[in-house]
C-alpha cells in the first residue's frame, strides 16, 4: 500500500445538464476552479448511447484490453470517483457508475463517454495538499494513482 495525506478544502455542488458528457464537464470545471484533487459522488440519469468500460477482456492479460458496452435506453445512475492530476497537471476523473434499468444493472468506468439524461447531481469534495498524481504505468497502459 502507498498513501499520502490531504485535507478537505471546498465543497462544490453541481447540476449537470441534459446531453453533457460527464467526465468532460467535471474535468473542465476542475480546471476552471483550480481543483487539483477531489473525491466525488454522483446520481441522476444516463442517456441512451452512454458508453462504459466494463472490465478487462482477459483476467490477467497485459497490456489490458478493455471490454466496453453501450447503454440502451435511459438508466438511473449512482457513482463515486476521484480526480487527480496527471504528470502534466491535467485533472483526470476516474469514476465508476452503477447504471440500472428495471431489474438489470451495468457497472463500469465512464471514460468512454456517459451522457447526461435530463440531470445529474454531483458533489465534489476538494482535497488540499495532496501530492498524488496519475502516472502512466506499463505494461498495464493505465494512468494509475501514485500517492
Amino acid at each position: 500500500m502507498k498513501y499520502s495525506v490531504a485535507t478537505q478544502g471546498r465543497v462544490f455542488v453541481l447540476r449537470l445538464e441534459d446531453g453533457e458528457i460527464v467526465h468532460e464537464v467535471i474535468e473542465k470545471f476542475a480546471t476552471d476552479q483550480k481543483i487539483e484533487a477531489a473525491s466525488l459522488i454522483i446520481l441522476g440519469g444516463a442517456d441512451d448511447g452512454s458508453k462504459l468500460v466494463v472490465g478487462p477482456k482477459e483476467d490477467r492479460g497485459v497490456p489490458v484490453e478493455a471490454m466496453k458496452t453501450e447503454l440502451t435506453n435511459v438508466h438511473e445512475v449512482t457513482g463515486t470517483g476521484t480526480l487527480f492530476p496527471d504528470e502534466n497537471g491535467v485533472p483526470l476523473l476516474h469514476m465508476h457508475l452503477a447504471c440500472g434499468r428495471e431489474n438489470r444493472t451495468t457497472t463500469g468506468c465512464i471514460r468512454e463517454g456517459v451522457k447526461v439524461w435530463q440531470v445529474m447531481e454531483v458533489v465534489i469534495h476538494e482535497l488540499v495538499g495532496s501530492s498524488a498524481k496519475r502516472v502512466l504505468e506499463e505494461p498495464l497502459g493505465f494512468k494509475l494513482l501514485q500517492p
